[in-house]
């Protein structure tokens, strides 16, 4: 199966920024879609960004767009999320997620195969 591997959260202030990283195994990379994620504590996991197969097309929920931008690197099997204007409800573990090849990415998590082991991400005041 796919491996995904995210790395890049921390601690940081609010108004600051991370970029989160997450790493791909396999050679088909180019045909999956990818999301983002988040969960905090106590709360339901939730749809935090997305980008499809060809890379041409981004979702974000609204609760980010205009913060956080997704992006992929085919050549390095690796999408990221870079997190700008971090404010302390953004606190979370994000995880990445891949859909089948070639399916459109969606906010649920219902239609990705894959999943990483997720990074904590903590925003303080």
């Amino acid at each position: 199966q796919v491996q995904l591997v995210e790395s890049g959260g921390g601690l940081v202030q609010a108004g600051g920024s991370l970029r989160l990283s997450c790493a791909a195994s396999g050679r088909t990379f180019s045909s999956y879609g990818l999301g983002w994620f988040r969960q905090a504590p106590g709360k339901q996991r939730e749809f935090v960004a997305a980008i499809s197969w060809s890379g041409g097309s981004t979702f974000y929920a609204d609760s980010v767009k205009g913060r956080f931008t997704i992006s992929r690197d085919n050549a390095k099997n690796t999408v990221y999320l870079q997190m700008n204007t971090l404010k302390p409800e953004d606190t979370a573990v994000y995880y990445c997620a891949a859909t089948p090849p070639y399916n459109p990415v969606t906010s649920s998590g219902r239609h990705y195969d894959y999943w990483g082991q997720g990074t904590q991400v903590t925003v303080s005041s």
